[in-house]
């Protein structure tokens, strides 16, 4: 157990909020207004048509304005913040469980409104030219306005309960959004897959809950954080590995993120909306709004730090081996949510460096994924690197906004990622023992693959020869690579500017995690075995290696069009997601598709026959016994006889017995 503030968490603040006053009266309307949108859009019909997609932008607009202003009366960057809680109603009055429905209004939920709102809205406005020749487009910004609302609802609440509404509304608009071509096999293959793994997740939150409940007879933030120390060791550690279980799942960590790169079926602005901003950054929120109870115990966030690192390091691993545009940065995601949850699993010394590598990576992976569709827009759909090559020339706002976005990921001097993901590996080292060196090794390796396999990325994609001009669509058409029009490109050129300033607004003179403090208590500096000096120069190493590595694989030599079939085992067991859909297949699929079958197995032939044994012996029974039943005196005469002899036959045996 940690001592001082990092101990309590940061509710020697919070366990009395100040009550909301002021414009924060009305902190309902974030989630109203993009839920007013879908409910428009969705009951209005066709009518809605012509406009529905600018209702949808307009809404979210909305909240972010709306959003930016509760931000700055709460106190800004460089403020002092406070703490609010606006009650709305009670929710759930039943006997001893009692929740209200309401609302935290806390550093920690507030910058995640102003992402949420914010990169969502910059995706709604790219959204209305990706989309201009869909025939359900109003339909699209519908599911894109309920998406926005349930995340809101998820980092708003004011309660484990109300998170958890929040949580399920987000699963059931991302299975919406990745199944909107439906009519696509593997469009609704893969929303059934990503809904049915966050299932997984969602049981492990929904099993924490109870816990809570049980023990303190409360789900509210305040109470139970307030609270936690009358958790048992026991009950502590179950807490935080079935947090984590959700986490895992929402966020796409080992051993759940297998659904995530196959959502990539979804719209590009779908991949964007899923994989920068909203749902895959839940996990990281929940693990992080739940500090106070992880800092309670050394345990859980040990297996906190465990997932991340192995995510990372298999998130990184197989997008070397990729060629679908969006499944390589999709495996980017993963890996980049595995530095998330790594931080958030060194406590004190990660809270906050977590939430501001969220933050950098809303920009710049959302930046990378509209790139992207950008780049599918122009050519025909076209999402295999393979038939790509020197775009470059015809794609110049796409291809600089899409640079400055791959240089912030990989960490390159200067620019947001590297101000986030350099301070989680300096802090990942200052760990003691033994931990430092493993995730902290983790963490710098992980920094040269990512280098490496975003410069493939980028060289295959915008130099090199232009591959696309000596082959044709699938329907036989031409590529006529060409730039996208203003309303796609503006909100690209937007995200590039937040990827580039991001990081260095965020870390100069600590802004960030000052203001974070209320929600996360203190950040406190690690000293490791290296200086922090030394580890910045090996990754910086690292990462210029990784990128040189990729050149001399890719850059100058020929790139052939047609994948190679006999690669190493490396590559093979990369190619296949290391396995990772066989062993939920082996371990979790077919093992229920066995308990089930054995299940019904046992209820046709052990509990059906025995009911059924019984009602055949009772009515075989009964119908023999009928026969009996003649209806002559004769028959009951001598029937009264046999039993008189019986009788009296046994009075006699024991009588001279």
């Amino acid at each position: 157990m940690t001592s001082g503030i990092a101990a309590q968490g940061p509710y020697f603040l919070a366990a009395s909020p100040l009550p909301a006053e002021g414009i924060a009266q009305h902190a309902w309307l974030l989630i109203a207004l993009p839920a007013f949108g879908a409910a428009v859009l969705l009951l209005g019909g066709r009518r809605t048509n012509a406009w529905g997609h600018l209702l949808g932008c307009a809404t979210v607009l909305a909240a972010f304005g709306y959003g930016l202003a509760l931000f700055l009366s709460a106190g800004a960057f460089g403020e002092a913040a406070r703490v609010r809680e606006l009650s709305l109603f009670s929710w759930i009055p039943v006997n001893a469980l009692q929740v209200d429905f309401g609302l935290r209004l806390d550093p920690l939920s507030l910058v995640f409104v102003l992402l949420v709102t914010g990169v969502g809205a910059l995706i709604h406005i790219y959204s209305i030219g990706y989309m201009a020749h869909d025939p359900n487009r109003r339909k699209f910004f519908a599911y894109l306005n309920l998406f926005v609302a349930a995340m809101l609802l998820l980092v708003l609440g004011n309660s484990f309960v109300s998170l958890y509404f929040g949580w399920e509304g987000v699963g059931l608009a991302s299975y919406l959004l990745i199944a909107f071509w439906h009519h696509r096999p593997a469009a609704a293959t893969a929303a059934k897959k990503a809904f049915l793994m966050n299932r997984v997740g969602d049981v492990g939150l929904a099993l924490a809950i109870f816990i809570m409940f049980a023990q303190l007879g409360t789900t509210q933030y305040t109470e139970v954080f307030a609270r936690a120390g009358e958790f048992s060791s026991a009950q502590l550690v179950a807490l935080t590995l079935l947090i984590l279980l959700g986490a895992a799942g929402k966020s796409g960590q080992f051993p759940l993120q297998a659904w995530l790169p196959d959502a990539m079926e979804g719209p590009t602005p779908v991949s964007a909306l899923i994989h920068a901003a909203t749902m895959v950054t839940a996990g990281v929120y929940l693990i992080a709004r739940a500090n106070p109870i992880y800092n309670l115990t050394a345990d859980g966030r040990l297996a906190v730090m465990a997932i991340g690192a192995i995510t990372l390091l298999l998130g990184a691993i197989i997008g070397c081996a990729y060629d679908d545009f969006k499944k390589v940065l999709a495996y980017s995601t993963v890996s980049q949510i595995g530095y998330m949850i790594l931080a958030v699993g060194l406590g004190p010394f990660g809270y906050a460096l977590g939430i501001m590598h969220l933050l950098t990576h809303g920009f710049f992976k959302a930046g990378l994924f509209l790139g992207a569709g950008s780049v599918m827009h122009g050519m025909n759909d076209e999402g295999n690197i393979r038939r790509l090559g020197g775009l470059w020339r015809y794609m110049p706002i796409t291809f600089a906004t899409w640079g400055l976005a791959y240089l912030a990921l990989i960490g390159f001097p200067g620019l947001s990622g590297f101000f986030s993901k350099d301070a989680i590996i300096e802090a990942a080292f200052g760990q003691a023992g033994w931990r430092g060196w493993v995730f902290g090794g983790a963490a710098l390796l992980g920094a040269g693959i990512t280098a490496f396999y975003m410069t493939r990325l980028m060289l295959m994609v915008f130099f090199g020869k232009e591959r696309w001009r000596e082959l044709r669509t699938e329907d036989g058409r031409e590529y006529h690579p060409h730039e996208s029009p203003l309303v796609m490109t503006v909100p690209m050129i937007l995200l590039a500017l937040g990827s580039v300033g991001a990081g260095f607004f965020f870390a100069q003179g600590h802004r960030l995690t000052g203001y974070l403090a209320p929600s996360l208590g203190g950040l406190q500096e690690a000293h490791g075995p290296l200086p922090a000096l030394a580890i910045t120069g090996l990754t910086i190493t690292l990462v210029a290696l990784g990128a040189l590595v990729a050149w001399l694989v890719v850059g100058r030599r020929p790139v052939p069009v047609e994948r190679p079939e006999r690669v190493s085992l490396p590559v093979r067991a990369a190619r296949a997601d290391l396995y990772a859909n066989a062993v939920n297949e082996t371990l979790v699929a077919r093992t229920g598709t066995w308990l089930a079958r054995a299940l019904v197995f046992l209820d046709n032939r052990g509990v059906d026959g025995l009911v059924n044994g019984i009602a055949a012996l009772l009515g075989g029974s009964s119908s023999r016994l009928r026969r009996l039943q003649t209806g002559f005196v004769r028959s009951y005469a001598l029937s009264m006889l046999g039993g008189s002899v019986l009788v009296i036959a046994a009075l006699m045996v024991v009588r001279f017995a």
